[in-house]
């Protein structure tokens, strides 16, 4: 009798003991599943310190803060583009970012494609169903880079320099050009478009042609071709402001400030949204009211302490309303 027991006993035992293994065979799948899979598609390089840089280290840092699995493809031409995208969707990635307004034709047409898919255009302009944009608010940025330039007695002309005509960059040399004249009236912006983001030379050659035009400050927003531009600015004894990060650590000598539009940090905002299952098609915007996303960086030297009162009081207007960049 007592045998018949233990054995009774036993077989519980092994019964429960087995129920539970499978329970756990059978959600290994799901917690794997749910590891959120997210792939960015860059036009340029991963270490060109400009767009294509924070881009990277913005997943990348995501990537090791919540716990998502991480894939990205650099040096990705526009026509190359679709085809990129497609892939990631093909092979379940749940979240896949283009990085760069040039983008949004592409995600428009594979986006239909893979409803199951979230897409980010980082720059975008069209969101909507399964397709959100993250940008920055360029005009305000914008227009106090412009002011600094206007007030840090360097002349009457500044110019902005661009790769393609895509409307955030417009905006922001938009913004610059009134956040100059409304330091300096009377002063001149003058602007080019190189249609070119990553080469090198371009970006000199168009920074040399507007100092040759009496230019005393530049202002590039392109990628890698930055780099021209800055070496152009430095060989000439002008200035320059930085785009994306704190440039004055690499060009001391160079920058009066830098226009930190840190993808980094709003990069993590808007993946935690995704990992929550909360993001949506719509366009998540970070201005000045969000610092950690988008500031000012580091002042150079040749700016005085009145100037940089004088900015934190132009901040605080933008913010307030009181001063529309746009």
């Amino acid at each position: 009798m007592g045998d018949r027991k233990h054995l009774r006993r036993s077989s519980r035992a092994f019964t429960f003991a087995m129920a539970t293994l499978a329970a756990l065979v059978a959600t290994a799948p799901t917690a794997i599943a749910e590891a959120l899979k997210t792939a960015i598609v860059m036009p340029g390089i991963k270490t060109d310190k400009s767009f294509n840089q924070a881009g990277y280290e913005g997943v990348k840092l995501a990537a090791e803060s919540l716990g998502i699995d991480f894939a990205f493809s650099e040096k990705v031409p526009q026509p190359d583009q679709p085809e990129a995208l497609s892939d990631y969707a093909r092979r379940g990635y749940k979240v896949v970012i283009g990085l760069g307004g040039e983008f949004q034709e592409a995600v428009d047409r594979v986006a239909r494609r893979f409803p199951d898919t979230k897409f980010i255009v980082v720059n975008g302009v069209k969101p909507g169903g399964n397709v959100a944009t993250m940008s920055f608010d360029f005009p305000a940025l914008g227009y106090v880079m412009g002011y600094i330039a206007g007030r840090a007695d360097n002349g009457d002309k500044v110019a902005y320099i661009g790769a393609q005509k895509l409307k955030f960059y417009v905006e922001l040399g938009e913004g610059f050009a009134k956040g100059f004249k409304a330091a300096r009236p009377g002063g001149e912006v003058l602007t080019a478009w190189t249609n070119d983001w990553d080469d090198v030379a371009k970006g000199k050659e168009a920074a040399l042609s507007l100092i040759g035009q009496g230019a005393e400050v530049v202002f590039p927003s392109m990628d890698n071709a930055v780099v021209g531009s800055y070496q152009g600015a430095k060989e000439k004894g002008k200035k320059a402001i930085g785009i994306y990060y704190d440039a004055i650590v690499d060009w001391p000598d160079v920058m009066i400030q830098s226009a930190v539009f840190d993808m980094r940090h709003a990069l993590v905002k808007i993946l935690t949204d995704a990992k929550n299952g909360t993001l949506t098609g719509k366009a998540y915007i970070y201005g000045l009211e969000t610092p950690e996303a988008t500031r000012i960086g580091s002042y150079g030297p040749s700016v005085s302490e009145q100037v940089k009162t004088e900015v934190n009081g132009v901040i605080e207007k933008i913010k307030s309303g009181e001063i529309k960049a746009k």
